[in-house]
C-alpha cells in the first residue's frame, strides 16, 4: 500500500495504526532500506510503515509486508509533524521510531517478540522506554567508504556515559533523567553539533491525548523521557545505527579527516543481544 503522505494514510487507512505495535521507519538515504524493514518485521511489529521519497525502491518480498508513505525526510526534517499527527489518531498504540540502517534490539529478542516486550513493560506501568543509539560502522572504509557494511560492524565497547539532565528553569538536576553519550559522537564530538551528541532516545513509546514529540527525542510528558519507575530498574533498549557513520563521512569537513572509525576499544558487532547486554548498553530490568 502507498500514500501520497501522512494525512492521505490517516485519511484513507486510519486502521494503519489502530492497533499496535507499529514501527514507524524514517528513509534518509537508499542505504540499507530493505535490511532495516526485515529486521523490523522479523521483531513481530503489528505494522510497518515507512516513509520514503517515492523514487526509492523496495525490494518486492518487502513493499508487499509494509506501508509506503511519500515524504522528503532528509531535506524537510518533518519527523516530529509526522508522528505527531499519528499521536493524534492513535491513543493507546505503541509505536517504535528509527531510521534506516538502524536496528533494534532489546533483551533476549531472539526468543522474545516486540509484543512480549511491550505487554510486559505496560504490565510494569511504563508507557516508554529508554533506548540507547549505539554506532556501528564499517571495519574496513576503503572497501566501504560509506561507513556500512552489515558483515563487517564494529562498535566502541567503552566510552559511554552520562550526566546529570538539568530543568531548564532551577537548573535542578531532572528526576530519573539523564543525559548519555559515547560512541562515533563522542570521539568526533568536534564535527556533531552539541545538541546532537545525545545517544539517548525515547524510541518506544504508547500514544496518548496531548502527548507531543520533540526534536531531541523526548516527549513533552516529562514522565515519558525517564529511564525507569521510582521503585526498580525497567527494561531499555538499543537502536545499533549506522547514521553517525554515514553522516560523518558524507560531511566534507568530516569525511578527509577520518580513515578509519576503528580504535582500540572497538570490537566487533555479534548481532545479538547477549554482547550488548554484557557491554552494559541496555538493561534487563526484571525482565524474564
Amino acid at each position: 500500500m502507498r500514500y501520497t503522505g501522512v494525512d492521505d494514510l490517516l485519511a484513507r487507512n486510519p486502521g494503519a495504526v489502530a492497533k499496535g505495535p507499529v514501527a514507524l521507519v524514517f528513509v534518509e538515504d537508499a542505504v540499507e532500506v530493505d535490511a532495516t524493514l526485515r529486521h523490523n518485521l522479523q521483531l513481530g511489529f503489528q505494522r510497518i510503515i515507512v516513509f520514503m521519497l517515492p523514487e526509492f525502491d523496495l525490494a518486492a518480498d518487502v513493499e508487499m509486508q509494509v506501508i509506503r508513505v511519500d515524504a522528503n525526510i532528509a531535506r524537510d526534517r518533518n519527523r516530529e509533524a509526522i508522528v505527531n499527527a499519528i499521536i493524534a489518531k492513535a491513543s493507546g498504540v505503541w509505536f517504535y521510531l528509527c531510521y534506516n540502517a538502524e536496528f533494534l534490539f532489546f533483551p533476549f529478542c531472539e526468543t522474545r517478540s516486540i509484543g512480549e516486550l511491550l505487554a510486559f513493560h505496560t504490565e510494569e506501568r511504563r508507557d516508554a522506554m529508554l533506548c540507547y543509539t549505539v554506532d556501528v560502522y564499517a571495519g574496513n572504509l576503503d572497501t566501504h567508504p560509506n561507513a556500512v557494511c552489515i558483515e563487517d560492524a564494529y562498535l566502541d565497547r567503552s566510552g559511554y556515559y552520562a550526566l546529570g539532565r538539568p530543568d531548564p528553569v532551577t537548573h535542578d538536576p531532572k528526576d530519573r533523567q539523564l543525559d548519555f553519550f559515547g560512541g562515533l559522537r563522542w570521539r568526533y564530538e568536534e564535527h556533531v553539533p552539541a545538541e546532537r551528541r545525545k545517544i539517548d532516545r525515547i524510541a518506544l513509546f504508547c500514544a496518548k491525548p496531548g502527548l507531543q514529540l520533540r526534536d531531541d527525542h523526548t516527549f513533552n510528558d516529562e514522565e515519558y523521557n525517564t529511564y525507569a519507575c521510582p521503585w526498580h530498574n525497567n527494561l531499555t533498549a538499543s537502536i545499533i545505527s549506522f547514521r553517525t557513520a554515514k553522516a560523518l563521512k558524507r560531511n566534507p569537513g568530516s569525511a578527509f579527516e577520518i580513515d578509519t572509525f576503528r580504535w582500540h576499544n572497538s570490537v566487533a558487532f555479534e548481532w545479538h543481544s547477549r554482547q550488548l547486554l554484557d557491554l552494559g548498553l541496555m538493561e534487563p530490568g526484571q525482565w524474564f
